[in-house]
């Protein structure tokens, strides 16, 4: 057996997939709808509930492609991701139904109560359900690193319910997803590289572990 044949075939870099798969879905949600918004000569309110309706049925398209990619390019669906593709087809049906965009707005607040509430329930049984959730993606990280980053995150997922709640009772639909996209998801993005010196502390070492760090945020 020749050398190159004794080393294992390096794995291709995840970090491109990981965005890809948790932010990938709600861009093509915010595009499409842009594409269907009505033009200001036609009737606005009719318009606007028909550019929801086909966006969203866009949404969830894309969300069921994002879940066929992780397992394809990664081998996996992360239960979080499993949760909110779920949650996100059933919002998603009943707004297309009912013809009303509160349940695809509603959505993020239900799944940020669930996660908050149940990393909360984790730390309070001495758990640490964040290692589940992201499925030890971080090497090396000790439990104690475990448990302060679900706590964490359980208070940010708190913040961020509150925070979807207060934009959609503000905003129009279309300010509402355009602050959504850019706006929570640069939150996270901050949140999550805010956590990389206490992961650092608490045994992230490699420079796979940082990486993974930085691209597999809990997101909605």
């Amino acid at each position: 057996m020749s050398a190159d044949q004794a080393q294992p075939k390096s794995q291709p870099k995840s970090s491109w997939v990981n965005l890809a798969v948790d932010y990938g879905p709600l861009l093509v949600f915010f595009l499409a709808y842009r594409h269907f918004s009505p033009d200001k000569s036609s009737d606005a309110g009719v318009g606007a509930v028909v550019a929801i309706t086909k966006s969203t049925v866009v949404f969830m398209i894309a969300t069921v492609a994002a879940l066929i990619a992780s397992k394809w390019r990664l081998g996996n669906v992360s239960p979080m991701l499993w949760l909110s593709t779920t949650l996100i087809l059933g919002f998603g049906t009943l707004t297309v139904f009912l013809g009303d965009p509160f349940w695809i707005q509603i959505k993020p607040t239900v799944i940020y109560l669930l996660f908050a509430a149940g990393l909360f329930i984790g730390l309070a049984r001495g758990k640490a359900v964040l290692r589940m959730l992201l499925q030890s993606a971080f090497d090396g990280l000790d439990e104690t690193g475990w448990r302060k980053l679900s706590r964490n995150w359980a208070w940010f997922f708190l913040f961020l319910a509150v925070l979807n709640e207060v934009l959609r009772h503000t905003l129009t639909f279309d300010g509402w997803l355009t602050a959504k996209l850019w706006g929570v998801s640069a939150l996270s993005f901050l949140f999550t590289f805010a956590q990389i010196p206490m992961l650092l502390r608490h045994g992230l070492g490699s420079e796979q572990g940082v990486e993974e760090a930085e691209t597999n945020t809990p997101h909605d």
